[in-house]
């Protein structure tokens, strides 16, 4: 728990990790205090604001408990905004002085979480408000990362805003909704979708915090622990799946001594003590084939017999048929490359225009020595998709197709 809660002093928190990130840390729970009590995402996110600034201003040592004195100067925030400005600083001034109001001993985080993951709300303004909201990024921060303008950004975090207003609040026994949009999110960063960048580590690292977060608050569920797990065993690769000059290098041609080891061997407890409690998912199947492509030492040395069964398994839990396109390639890997591609074609109807469709169909035929046909298709892919290393590494595969 955090500090000045179930756990040692604030002061002392605070010296092991200073202000900043004391203050970080506790803006989503006041947050998520706020919109519970008073509902108004827009006045409670400002109200939170001049708390911290308060805090920013007068803090000359943290005080006893830094929680409920946020907690107390955002409230009178929130209040003084409908009476005049000279009772708003008058009760900004005493906020020190005032013994701190009774906080509720929970982490409001999760709850806050949910208000920005509600599945009402489309992924891209559920990332966007929960990288605004509980992440702690700025609007400018965000429209960058998405490749859009700081404007368009900013419309879409208000809209997301007043749709939460009128919505119910999920059920809290159900985490679906969040793990679905931080999945999302980390995916977005390892692997963009747009723009000049592979990777985009504002995203992806922001994504792993919050899953750390998530992971703290409900460290008995297993598709928590199977979607950190994920995170981890996935980014742990991303030092060596770009060359000097931002160029895509795939996963078997990576420089492996370049992977982040210690986040393969966390990401490898993680996922085995998922497992272990015997309530499969799909993030924690995804986990674990991830942990098999991490455990070769070597392309060669790669699993992908088991790396298959665990993609059959995955098809029956999720029925997506991107998971079918990826087991494409292990069944290519274990039984030829005329396999799968006969499993490829029975996906024309359900991703119709996907450009991994093209892309995987490219690495197959030219795994079968068919170069015309790998070209082609290695073209087409570079004609439909929207990542420009993506776009660079595929063109490069036609042309060295001799």
């Amino acid at each position: 728990m955090p500090g000045g809660e179930h756990g040692r002093p604030a002061r002392r928190a605070v010296e092991d990790r200073g202000t900043e990130d004391l203050l970080r840390e506790l803006v989503p729970q006041v947050l998520g205090i706020l919109v519970r009590r008073h509902g108004d995402f827009d006045a409670a996110e400002d109200a939170v604001q001049d708390a911290v600034l308060a805090a920013v201003r007068t803090w000359r040592e943290v005080p006893e408990h830094p929680k409920a004195w946020l907690v107390k100067a955002a409230t009178n925030a929130l209040t003084d905004r409908l009476r005049s400005e000279h009772a708003r600083r008058r009760r900004e001034e005493n906020a020190v002085a005032e013994p701190p109001p009774e906080v509720p001993d929970h982490d409001d985080t999760l709850t806050l979480l949910f208000l920005c993951c509600h599945p009402a709300l489309t992924p891209p303004s559920a990332i966007a408000l929960t990288l605004r909201a509980v992440g702690g990024l700025t609007t400018a921060e965000i429209a960058n990362a998405f490749l859009v303008p700081e404007t368009t950004m900013a419309q879409r975090i208000s809209r997301a805003k007043q749709k939460v207003r009128t919505l119910e609040q999920p059920d809290p026994r159900s985490l679906r909704s969040v793990l679905h949009v931080l999945y999302l999110m980390f995916n977005e960063g390892y692997a963009g979708s747009v723009g000049p960048a592979l990777n985009r580590v504002e995203l992806s690292g922001e994504a792993i915090r919050l899953t750390r977060l998530v992971h703290v608050l409900r460290p008995d569920d297993p598709e928590v622990t199977g979607l950190l797990a994920l995170m981890l065993l996935t980014d742990a690769r991303r030092p060596a799946r770009t060359g000097p000059h931002g160029e895509l290098i795939p996963l078997a041609d990576q420089d492996r001594a370049r992977w982040d080891e210690a986040l393969i061997v966390e990401g490898v407890a993680l996922i085995e003590e998922a497992l272990a409690r015997g309530e499969i998912g799909e993030y924690q199947l995804q986990a674990a084939i991830a942990a098999l492509h991490d455990d070769a030492r070597t392309a060669e040395q790669t699993d992908w017999a088991q790396i298959d069964t665990m993609y059959a398994l995955l098809e029956r839990v999720t029925g997506n048929p991107v998971v079918t396109l990826n087991r494409a390639v292990a069944v290519a890997m274990t039984r030829g490359p005329a396999a799968g591609l006969a499993l490829i074609d029975t996906l024309d109807d359900r991703l119709p225009g996907h450009h991994r469709l093209d892309s995987v169909r490219g690495h197959l035929h030219e795994m079968a020595g068919e170069k015309d046909r790998a070209r082609t298709h290695y073209r087409a892919a570079a004609a439909r998709t929207t990542s420009l290393p993506e776009r660079h590494y595929l063109l490069g595969k036609a042309a060295n197709l001799r």
